[in-house]
């Protein structure tokens, strides 16, 4: 049974950063698609970045472009969130997705438990 565990949310002040992390276990980490989402009190989950397996490429948010930055390494099984410049509109919780695609392309979507993040003006 594939597991995800998200950490490194706390409070933060405007302007600051975190480094949030994504540990993989109980599946084949590498074979995923991994991305964060978030979601605001009162608000839908949204995406906010995207990395291909090999780590190769990404995809922002345009909210988040700029400021954060996903990264994979999948020797640790763990995916990471840098988060720069934080504004107050970035707080929520934050979840990591795995998606695990078989051959035929019908895919598994893994989810974590999210990490709360705030940041205060």
């Amino acid at each position: 049974q594939v597991q995800l565990e998200e950490s490194g949310g706390g409070l933060v002040q405007a302007g600051g950063s975190l480094r949030l992390s994504c540990a993989a276990s109980g599946g084949t980490f590498s074979n995923y698609v991994m991305a964060w989402f978030r979601q605001a009190p009162g608000k839908e989950r949204e995406f906010v970045a995207t990395i291909s397996w090999n780590g190769a490429s990404a995809v922002y948010a345009d909210s988040v472009k700029g400021r954060f930055t996903i990264s994979r390494d999948n020797a640790k099984n763990t995916m990471y969130l840098q988060m720069n410049s934080l504004m107050p509109e970035d707080t929520a919780v934050y979840y990591c997705k795995g998606r695990d695609y078989d051959s035929t392309g019908y895919y598994t979507d893994y989810w974590g438990q999210g990490t709360q993040v705030t940041v205060s003006s």
